[in-house]
């Protein structure tokens, strides 16, 4: 059985609280998420919040678009980054990419 995939499209998100809400409404996040860096890497890596299939399968998410983010947030950038890996290296069952092309 193969994972499940989660597209986060990052298209026109220019800040932090635009990535989050874009990260709440693409994983589902329930209404308490928190919206910042701490909230996400816990959502991240608690598969009772994760889309109800991925438990079993598996959680690829898959992060479109991100390059004009990262060019007007680096710091921002650099930091959701470093969520993403940790929280993929801390949950074996979750793998996160960062899709090349696309946005041009």
């Amino acid at each position: 059985m193969t994972e499940l995939v989660v597209t986060l499209d990052l298209d026109g998100v220019a800040d932090k609280a635009g990535l989050m809400d874009r990260a709440a409404r693409a994983l589902a996040l329930p209404d308490w998420f928190g919206r910042n860096w701490d909230a996400l890497a816990d959502s991240l890596g608690d598969h009772t919040v994760w889309p109800e299939d991925a438990v079993e399968r598996g959680l690829l998410v898959v992060v479109r678009n991100w390059r004009p983010y990262a060019e007007a947030q680096p710091e921002e950038w650099r930091i959701a980054r470093e969520v993403f890996t940790e929280a993929a290296d801390h949950t074996p069952a979750l793998s996160v990419a960062l899709a090349l092309g696309g946005s041009s």
